[in-house]
């Protein structure tokens, strides 16, 4: 038989086990029992508790259910952003919640948005040097301003001391910046880096019960004090809550004055095609956002004028690890002079060491760093404006036959350069891939992508879009000797690992001041080049395909990877536990279209998120043969005519992810 005290023991367990934990002693217990309505039915009064508090439920580990790839027999579902995907919270108790997910856009580009002012403002629209909007006149009669079908770097933030109207819940901030446009409204005219890239901070009101997002207000950043922005590709959240942008491709100084998209670009940015100074592009952007939803921008020119993709802060908050998306591109590091300040410091390059391969099980090459220079960014800007390319170095497109001159590949092609007297560092700084190859750095990866980094491990993780070109022994831009030399193309790509320790020395034996330096690196994850498949694919389905952007997240322990893949139908979103190894594919973009803007945020005011884009839609190669009848139609009424990008993130059906227990 069971005693009545008992039976109050095991409903205080119960009640416990089910509610957050109040002070012990008589006064916790009255309270307990008074909240949760307990007491008048209990025979006997229960007893003060002696027991300690029981630990706290926590976060256990996240998990994916995979979905999978659409297919033409559910065309519709190719056509847009497709979510089946799930995502499972476990706790330390053993208990677990179950997220099935969707996605929710914010906009698509060409829409009209609200600008916080009781107006709208056209989603994704470019503007020039004096902020007046940039008309696209190419069908005549239907002249409309230009917006960008292509939204890529986002970061989600909150600020302190934030109001803005409008907001009834919690105001939240999106950085949002727009890559390109791919053609003008007439479908001919290539507008491909010829407009100047906007950028946005969207307000968005964060509901406190559901944590859904929803934008109340869109700010246009006005960049004219860093001469415009040149295709701002990846982006990252500082540890210290800016939105770090970049301007990938840097522009070619020495061929910009006959270079029909720099002119093309400094004519819309202008209105005049010999403006734009090309040392002014190819750096790194960072926004800050103000408590009114407006933002600011400064930018730094002290970080090597490279391909800049998505970079990576570490832990330090000095230490930036910066992707580089050309061909013969390198790893670059730079170590500011101060915390959260990088208006100054130091810049290096990676030299690899024997061993590198694209083969998981392989071990790891080391890598060591060469010392560009250090610099300030007001320094460097000050030359970029005072100086010529001819100035800095010669650069001859054929053997000179002069033992002055070295031979170099650097951004996809041979050449033959010299650095004049006295100017090492504005080379270093102003012509980093030609003074990185003159120097010996391995300047020979393609298409170096995303970047991001795994604080509890100290592993930074690297995307390679395509692992081909410069990449392979035997072509015409693979530098014998310098470390980078795979046997055959991998077009599929690879995510690549870097494991972080200090205490290092440059080349020359001098210390390097930072406890975050890759010292190696290896394979993490591989694609597979296949023979077309069925559907059109020349890539796995399964696997991924072109890695572009990168994200980790601390607490879910995954690795998010993001495609921008020619192999792929649809381009994917996956989701890559380190732990368990497990790759799970979690969004597909519309055919044609890449996946882009991600941003995994782990808590802001108790809710998770997971931001995702996509750009350029119905964007047919040849692996589309296959569907792009099918799918052309769908798409131009789903996305402006495929004029459209969408900006959104990843949700739940009823409410917003949560990684703690409620």
């Amino acid at each position: 038989m069971t005693s009545n005290t008992d039976l109050s023991r095991r409903r205080m367990l119960r009640l416990f086990g089910a509610t957050p934990m109040l002070p012990l002693g008589a006064g916790g217990v009255a309270a307990l029992l008074s909240a949760c309505g307990g007491g008048d039915d209990d025979p006997v009064a229960p007893p003060v508790s002696t027991n300690p508090t029981p630990p706290a439920v926590t976060l256990a580990s996240v998990s994916f259910g995979a979905m999978n790839a659409p297919s033409l027999a559910e065309a519709a579902n190719m056509a847009k952003t497709y979510v089946a995907s799930n995502m499972t919270v476990n706790f330390s108790d053993s208990s677990k919640v179950d997220f099935k997910l969707s996605y929710q856009p914010f906009f698509v580009t060409g829409d009209m948005v609200p600008d916080g002012k009781g107006g709208t403002i056209l989603a994704g629209g470019y503007y020039d040097i004096n902020n007046k909007p940039i008309i696209d006149t190419t069908v005549a009669g239907k002249e409309r301003q230009f917006f960008s079908d292509s939204p890529d770097g986002t970061s989600l933030l909150t600020v302190p001391n934030a109001k803005v109207d409008g907001v009834k819940g919690n105001p939240v901030f999106a950085v949002v910046q727009f890559e390109y446009t791919t053609w003008a409204q007439d479908g001919k005219t290539d507008m491909y880096g010829k407009l100047p890239s906007p950028i946005a901070v969207l307000t968005l009101d964060q509901d406190k019960t559901t944590g859904k997002l929803s934008l109340v207000k869109y700010h246009n950043v006005d960049t004219s004090g860093v001469n415009g922005l040149w295709i701002t590709c990846g982006a990252s959240l500082s540890p210290w809550g800016t939105h770090l942008s970049s301007e990938e491709y840097e522009p070619n100084a020495y061929l910009a004055s006959t270079d029909a998209q720099f002119k093309g670009y400094s004519k819309s940015l202008y209105g005049d095609e010999t403006k734009a100074n090309p040392y002014n592009y190819g750096h790194l952007p960072e926004i800050t956002v103000n408590p009114d939803g407006t933002g600011s921008i400064k930018k730094h020119y002290c970080m090597g004028r490279i391909s800049h993709e998505l970079v990576q802060v570490m832990g330090d908050n000095r230490t930036v690890l910066m992707g580089d998306d050309a061909t013969n591109a390198g790893y670059f590091v730079f170590v500011a002079d101060k915390e959260k300040d990088l208006s100054s410091g130091t810049l290096y390059v990676a030299k690899v060491g024997a061993g590198f391969s694209l083969d998981p099980a392989a071990t790891a090459a080391p890598l060591t760093w060469i010392k560009l220079g250090s610099a300030t960014s007001d320094e460097i800007r000050s030359l970029a404006a005072s100086l010529k390319p001819a100035d800095i170095m010669d650069v001859k497109t054929a053997d000179p036959a002069d033992a002055t001159y070295t031979k170099v590949a650097a951004s996809g092609r041979v050449e033959w350069i010299k650095v004049k007297p006295g100017m090492e560092k504005a080379a270093a700084f102003l012509e980093t891939h030609r003074y990185a190859a003159l120097v010996g750095g391995s300047m020979g990866f393609t298409k170096m992508e995303g970047t991001t980094v795994n604080l509890k491990d100290k592993v930074a993780y690297s995307a390679l879009a395509n692992c081909n070109g410069s990449m392979v022994a035997g072509a015409s831009t693979n530098v014998p000797g310098n470390g980078i030399s795979i046997p055959k193309a991998l077009t599929a790509g690879a995510v690549m690992a870097l494991s972080m320790k200090g205490g290092q020395k440059d080349t020359a034996g001098n210390a390097i001041n930072s406890e975050w330096m890759p010292v190696d690196v290896k394979a993490l994850i591989v694609g597979e080049d296949i023979a077309a498949d069925s559907l059109g694919n020349t890539a796995n389905p399964d696997k991924i395909a072109s890695p572009d952007n990168l994200k980790f997240s601390e607490k879910m322990r995954t690795l998010f990877i993001g495609e921008d893949s020619g192999n792929h139908v649809n381009n994917f979103l996956w989701a890559y536990n380190v732990d368990t190894k497990k790759l799970s594919r979690v969004l597909s973009t519309p055919a044609g279209a890449e996946s882009t803007g991600l941003h995994a945020v782990d808590d802001i005011n108790g809710w998770t998120y997971i931001m995702s884009n996509f750009q350029h839609p119905g964007d047919w190669g040849s692996i589309h043969a296959k569907v792009k009848d099918t799918l052309d139609p769908m798409i131009r009424t789903n996305y402006k005519d495929k004029f459209g990008g969408a900006v959104g993130y990843l949700t739940a059906d009823v409410s917003q992810i949560k990684l703690a227990k409620a």
